[in-house]
């Protein structure tokens, strides 16, 4: 076996079609069919069954045309690497950042990659976690930092970050008076609310609640952290939200929510089983060795 009759026969067993198969690879019907025989004879195995159509992989098969292709995926990575590091590596990594911190962790990883690899851009798109997580899975960006929680069976995650929750109270409001720089649930059980629209941060915000014994009084849900705070200085309820979605504005006040898991967590997160170029995976690995120290 090499990767030239690999190659021809990874084009034959997704086209089930010699003519076809010839066509894509630019060929003859006859060498191609040769090298078919070949690679049989070598295996000593029927790769191929004649059907009333078309042609089907027997489970030998089945068998050589996954690793075939990775094989072929693995010599074409190599490749890539070999020649990141001959001329250095270059292209566009796409991003997904959730509001809040995410910016500001991502701006320190930016400047310190791109000393390093001088040609690399970045292209970043903005969103809530949900639809970061719907664009990662339709392929749409590769990476991104989303708060917790994610589906550990769909995403590869780790963290890189962490900060309080906090309210954002119009300065007229009776809270905003209250001494100290945080506010308890119980200070915020019969206020009118906004949260973000994500179900699994509801959820959290229920949970908070318990312990007053009453249920939040949600008036209103929202993507953005902007919106919210616009509609929290229209004196239309109390938002909470991650500490850094805090806009400065003499019509607002942030206080931190006191008591035990008030925080949110940041993961960076990429889609399992799929196969990253070199540089997005570089990109990841420098990541990593950030969060690790």
């Amino acid at each position: 076996m090499n990767l030239r009759s690999l190659s021809y026969f990874v084009a034959v067993a997704e086209e089930l079609n010699i003519s076809r198969a010839a066509e894509k690879l630019n060929m003859s019907q006859p060498p191609l069919s040769t090298q078919i025989k070949n690679l049989e004879y070598d295996l000593n195995t029927t790769l191929f069954v004649r059907g009333k159509r078309q042609l089907m992989l027997t489970e030998s098969g089945q068998l050589l045309y996954r690793r075939a292709k990775e094989i072929i995926n693995l010599a074409d990575k190599a490749e890539e690497e070999i020649l990141a590091l001959t001329k250095g590596m270059s292209g566009t990594i796409s991003l997904g950042l959730v509001e809040g911190m995410a910016p500001d962790i991502a701006a320190e990883w930016f400047s310190g990659f791109m000393k390093d690899h001088s040609r690399v851009r970045f292209r970043i798109l903005d969103g809530n976690s949900d639809d970061l997580i719907e664009k990662l899975l339709s392929g749409i960006i590769s990476l991104a930092v989303i708060t917790a929680p994610c589906n550990q069976s769909l995403l590869n995650s780790f963290p890189v970050g962490r900060e309080k929750m906090a309210v954002l109270v119009r300065n007229d409001h009776p809270l905003a008076a209250k001494e100290g720089s945080s506010l308890d649930i119980a200070d915020i059980a019969d206020e009118p609310l906004i949260v973000s629209s994500r179900k699994a941060d509801i959820d959290t915000v229920y949970k908070w609640f318990r312990s007053t014994k009453k249920e939040p009084n949600i008036v209103c849900e929202m993507d953005s952290y902007l919106d919210a705070a616009a509609l929290a200085s229209r004196g239309i309820g109390i938002s909470i939200f991650p500490k850094t979605a805090y806009i400065p504005g003499s019509s607002l006040i942030s206080k931190d929510i006191s008591g035990k898991d008030r925080s949110v967590e940041y993961l960076f997160v990429w889609r399992k089983g799929h196969p990253l170029p070199t540089i997005e995976e570089a990109f990841i690995d420098y990541i990593k060795d950030i969060a690790m120290q």
